[in-house]
């Protein structure tokens, strides 16, 4: 049985999907750095009930706060730094922008590099094209289902993927979930 066949369509386009609010998701892949999915989602549970998931409350919110909740020192300036980003206005306009041009544009957050921007590219914008080689599951999982694991085989790998790159990469992950 095949990949798609076994876990169904991939989130992304050109399958529905719902682009969502980039602040928010941004937040939540913070949240989830170097984290477990269920300890990322009780934190972040944690965060929703506590605080609205706005820019403003957020920058507002004492550091001793958000500690409590289970975010580390780092992820709090993190999030304060991405508040005052949003506020000023750095994340208007990211739809119509190019991958790259996003990635660039992101990473000047301090607390956000290169793999935080493709969760957001393909959970928050659902672009059906980027290529994560950066997350674990993914190399994991290309590992188990096609033997390949050095960057640059990871890389030449994702070349038959385009432009559904995305799509692959959440399948590598499911692959990872079920085994």
């Amino acid at each position: 049985m095949g990949l798609q066949q076994r876990f169904g369509p991939a989130p992304f386009q050109p399958h529905v999907a719902e682009v969502l609010p980039a602040y928010p998701t941004l937040v939540s892949s913070i949240v989830g750095q170097q984290l477990s999915g269920k300890a990322a989602q009780t934190i972040w549970k944690r965060l929703e009930q506590r605080f609205p998931i706005e820019p403003a409350v957020l920058a507002a919110a004492h550091p001793d706060d958000l500690r409590a909740l289970g975010l580390s020192r780092a992820k709090v300036g993190f999030i304060h730094d991405l508040s005052r980003f949003a506020l000023q206005g750095g994340l208007e306009g990211l739809e119509q922008r190019s991958d790259q041009e996003i990635i660039a544009h992101l990473t000047q957050v301090k607390g956000i590099g290169v793999w935080t921007v493709q969760m957001f590219l393909m959970f928050g914008l659902r672009r059906p094209d980027v290529w994560p080689v950066l997350d674990l599951g993914v190399r994991r999982g290309l590992e188990r289902v096609y033997g390949v694991s050095a960057k640059a085989e990871l890389e030449a790998l994702g070349e038959r993927f385009r432009p559904f790159r995305s799509h692959a990469a959440w399948y590598m992950w499911r692959v990872i979930e079920d085994a």
